[in-house]
């Protein structure tokens, strides 16, 4: 149990990362075996990518392109029924020195209401220069430009996802 509790500490400071747990749901030997499921937030789109601690690896799975809260979440929860993690990572915009920002607030009632909705822990990890690596994984298997559009946001949730994993 210890070494459990040592990775979630670890995943909590080296991704700066902060954990919501309303429910006191969090069970750490359950999230170290299970899928984790990971949201690049935006106000216009929404990447997701799934993984497995396991394996401690991410993949791009899919983005939510709608503005509607609900149609958002009626495709998130598809996604949470389908895959069924056991913590979900959102990756938290901050500015290059570290400070929050206007989108940084709604990004973090997103979190709150995936812990209320769907009561699985959420875990906020620093995704500062998650879209740019993106770019780059994109351009480096040749898509480039406005292609790069349709999956930017899926493999900034990966690279989020991958982030943490990583922080492990």
């Amino acid at each position: 149990m210890q070494a459990v509790t040592s990775a979630k500490t670890a995943a909590k400071s080296a991704n700066s990362a902060h954990l919501i747990d309303n429910e006191n749901v969090y069970d750490e030997k359950a999230v170290l075996a299970s899928t984790v499921m990971c949201f690049d937030f935006g106000e216009q789109r929404i990447g997701v990518a799934v993984g497995e601690h396991l394996l401690a690896t991410a993949n791009a799975l899919t983005t939510i392109d709608n503005e509607s809260n609900e149609i958002r979440f009626q495709v998130i929860s598809a996604l949470i029924n389908e895959w069924k993690p056991k913590l979900l990572v959102v990756g938290l915009p901050l500015n290059v020195d570290g400070t929050e920002h206007g989108v940084t607030q709604l990004c973090k009632k997103f979190a709150r209401r995936l812990n209320g909705r769907f009561n699985i822990p959420v875990m906020l990890v620093d995704e500062r220069y998650s879209s740019v690596e993106a770019s780059d994984l994109l351009n480096q298997i040749g898509i480039k430009g406005r292609a790069q559009k349709v999956m930017l946001d899926q493999v900034a949730a990966q690279t989020i996802l991958q982030s943490y994993f990583n922080g492990l």
